[in-house]
């Protein structure tokens, strides 16, 4: 996470910290710490901060393609977020500059996306590689087994839980990127 991309986009905004830290309901202190990189904030507080911003919250971590038009993420180099509770790690497979997000997904047994469903401005499609996940769109919930996917509008409160036993390992492909 680049402290200095959320500075950027906050000073483009016209917004101060404080303005900022309004917005997010997150401390001043807390926003200036993660623009200067003192501090890394949560997948919870990022999310925040990225809704403030008006952004989709991977561009919070912004590559530049190569070339070209032609973008190319390294094993090595994709951006990688953890909620706050180690439940769900994210890597990013796109190059965050387009608007299509690629995401690759890793949610412990017993875990959820997050506390409750939320919303975002976007269309998602969740894939199950390993494991099996129930994806809660709008109160319903639909059992998702590998190779099974599920696609919805991303306005629809959503999220995924891991009622199983072992790891579950998703692609979710999104459009435009808004997390």
């Amino acid at each position: 996470m680049d402290g200095f991309r959320i500075r950027e986009l906050r000073a483009n905004r016209g917004m101060t910290i404080s303005e900022l830290a309004l917005a997010t309901e997150v401390s001043a202190g807390l926003i200036s710490q993660v623009e200067r990189g003192r501090s890394d904030p949560s997948l919870e507080t990022l999310r925040k901060i990225s809704r403030a911003l008006d952004v989709p919250l991977f561009e919070l971590f912004e590559q530049e393609p190569e070339g070209g038009g032609v973008s190319v993420v390294r094993k090595d180099h994709q951006v990688r977020i953890t909620s706050p509770t180690a439940d769900i790690t994210y890597s990013r497979h796109s190059a965050g500059n387009g608007q299509l997000e690629v995401l690759r997904g890793s949610l412990k047994p017993g875990g959820a996306s997050s506390a409750e469903p939320w919303s975002h401005p976007s269309e998602e499609c969740v894939v199950v590689i390993e494991g099996a996940l129930v994806a809660e769109v709008q109160g319903k919930r639909y059992s998702l087994a590998e190779g099974d996917s599920c696609h919805f509008n991303s306005r629809l409160p959503h999220r995924l839980i891991n009622e199983g036993n072992v790891m579950a390992t998703f692609i979710i492909a999104a459009t435009p990127p808004s997390y």
